[in-house]
């Protein structure tokens, strides 16, 4: 699926894919060694992150049901914690970097296509 800042007319990820089971949220990103640029994560039903196991920091960006940019986490670190956002619905996981790239702000409208 692609996802775009549809507020920007950026293309944030190119190849992205839902976790929406409790099993494919809890795994997440834990089962890779990187993620790469215009690869993407949506976890459904998700306020906050956590990076504990992880190998390497990513960009977050927190969506609510309407699909707005509610929050947006730079780089966050292995073993962190994301802050808790209380109006999202999603978390977007992506490379480091995407974030500014697309220049995604708060109040932004994200898209997924396909």
């Amino acid at each position: 699926m692609r996802i775009i800042n549809k507020t920007r007319n950026r293309l944030i990820a190119e190849n992205g894919r839902f976790a929406d089971t409790v099993i494919s949220r809890l795994v997440g990103l834990l089962n890779q060694s990187s993620i790469s640029p215009g690869e993407a994560l949506v976890i459904t039903e998700c306020r906050s992150i956590h990076m504990l196991f992880m190998r390497f920091s990513i960009d977050v960006i927190f969506v609510d049901r309407k699909n707005k940019v509610v929050g947006v986490v730079h780089q966050i670190q292995p073993f962190r914690m994301s802050p808790y956002f209380f109006r999202a619905n999603k978390a977007i996981e992506i490379s480091p970097g995407i974030i500014n790239k697309t220049q995604t702000i708060v109040g932004d409208e994200i898209e997924f296509l396909g």
